[in-house]
């Protein structure tokens, strides 16, 4: 595309392979969120037809979360090294044709690898997605705009998924495995026909083979035992020993990076204080986010019977929010500074969680559940995409793709603690008075949050 678009001039008006670009780059994240919320409200049919356990069942979930959340720096420093498009292009028909197994899995555990698979892909998709976004728009109010479409289409794949997936279980499970086919068949079509090849590279370069392998083994160790705690316990040996390997895992990568001539992260990107506050920020953000679903699907399906479908219209507010929000992140940030719109993003939680510690014996949806989702909806729209805009602020180029799997990985890795925490903080059992902790931890998520960048702010 010719370089980044230059931020002199109108920002309401983009040349039309720009617009193009953009909806692919987004199509890419929607895809990623359909894929994920889909499969949710599915679980109970899925587990049914194969006659599994609910702790099986739950790695539907899991698998593409782990997945995803440890090949995301992985992928992320392989568009930079390998181009971007090349590997968004590979990823999506790897993506393609994993489905097309999906559809056909006569077992849970090949159910259980092909998600695995697709999150994996999902690792290198996502992270070059974002850096061809970051790239193609220059830094400032071009990449501000670009940032919040990007992420209205992420928000809307993973609310409008909810909708979609209850839709398709209550007809086949199935359904869900095929319709990220031809969306994912599009997108490939679009990016080989409209998004430019990469650019020679006239230095070699080499992928970091022992901090790839250190990085990925020591991430997935980590994600996989935090998912999997609540089961095996949180002091059991397995659990520990988790830990334990993982953190060894993650300090042989640090060694490695430091000695390596061509790292896989050069760590001296974690100067970039505002990168730093971004990532603590995403996985805080997101571990409370995670956990408000989480708690909401408790309390409305769990003890009083509702749907998927009717949750998901409580939620609904939250999507109307991000649609709203989304398109005008952009102005906001051009006119009030990208800190100031990410301080207001996270303020609006705070009120968000307090209101569901007023959840009685009977949901009151006018006084606590719906303002609870707009307030939240809020706070997701102005927030992630700030944090995106923050996250890759200052970085280099060649350097946009480490920026943006760091980012993603901070998000789904501080997701999957984030729900085991809170369901560790919920006692055995499903009773309201059960719940109040968990609230009282994603409120503490969001307080941390709030102060760490008002620190950052004054610092």
């Amino acid at each position: 595309m010719g370089g980044p678009l230059d931020p002199d001039g109108d920002s309401l008006h983009w040349p039309a392979r720009l617009w193009v670009a953009l909806l692919i780059f987004s199509g890419v994240i929607l895809l990623d969120g359909l894929d994920i919320s889909m499969i949710a409200v599915a679980i109970p049919e899925i587990q049914h037809e194969f006659g599994i356990s609910a702790g099986t069942a739950q790695w539907f979930v899991g698998a593409y979360i782990l997945a995803f959340g440890s090949f995301l720096l992985l992928g992320g420093r392989c568009a930079d090294l390998f181009g971007r498009r090349r590997v968004l292009v590979i990823g999506l028909a790897v993506f393609a044709l994993v489905s097309v197994f999906g559809v056909f899995a006569d077992d849970a555990f090949l159910l259980i690898v092909s998600r695995f698979i697709k999150g994996m892909t999902a690792g290198f998709t996502g992270p070059a997605a974002m850096s061809l976004l970051a790239t193609s728009f220059a830094e400032g109010p071009y990449r501000n705009k670009a940032f919040g479409i990007f992420n209205l289409f992420e928000a809307s794949g993973y609310s409008s998924g909810l909708l979609i997936g209850g839709l398709l279980a209550a007809m086949n499970w199935r359904y869900i495995f095929i319709l990220p086919i031809p969306v994912a068949v599009l997108l490939l079509l679009a990016a080989l026909r409209f998004l430019p090849p990469d650019p020679p590279r006239t230095e070699r370069l080499r992928l970091d083979i022992g901090g790839a392998l250190t990085l990925v083994a020591g991430t997935l160790l980590l994600v996989f035992t935090v998912v999997s705690a609540e089961e095996a316990g949180w002091v059991s040996l397995r659990t520990l020993g988790g830990f334990a390997l993982s953190v060894l895992l993650l300090v042989g990568f640090v060694v490695i990076e430091r000695n390596a001539k061509q790292p896989l992260i050069r760590l001296s990107i974690f100067r970039n204080r505002g990168l730093v506050a971004a990532n603590v920020s995403a996985a805080l953000l997101y571990g409370g986010a995670m956990g408000f679903q989480f708690l909401i699907a408790l309390y409305l399906q769990n003890l009083h019977g509702w749907t998927p479908w009717q949750m998901a219209l409580v939620l609904l507010p939250a999507g109307l929010m991000v649609v709203v929000i989304g398109p005008k992140i952009g102005a906001l940030i051009g006119r009030f500074g990208v800190n100031r719109v990410l301080l207001v993003g996270l303020a609006a939680f705070v009120p968000c969680y307090l209101l569901m510690l007023r959840i009685g014996p009977e949901p009151d949806l006018w006084g606590v559940l719906l303002p609870a989702s707009v307030l939240w909806g809020v706070g997701f729209a102005l927030s992630i995409s700030a944090l995106m805009v923050a996250g890759t602020s200052g970085v280099a180029d060649e350097e946009q793709g480490l920026a943006a799997g760091l980012l993603n990985s901070s998000l789904q890795v501080g997701g999957a603690c984030g729900l085991a925490v809170v369901t560790a903080a919920i006692l055995p059992g499903t009773q309201l008075s059960m719940l109040y902790a968990g609230v009282a931890v994603i409120l503490v998520f969001a307080v941390l949050t709030l102060l760490a960048q008002l620190i950052r702010a004054k610092a």
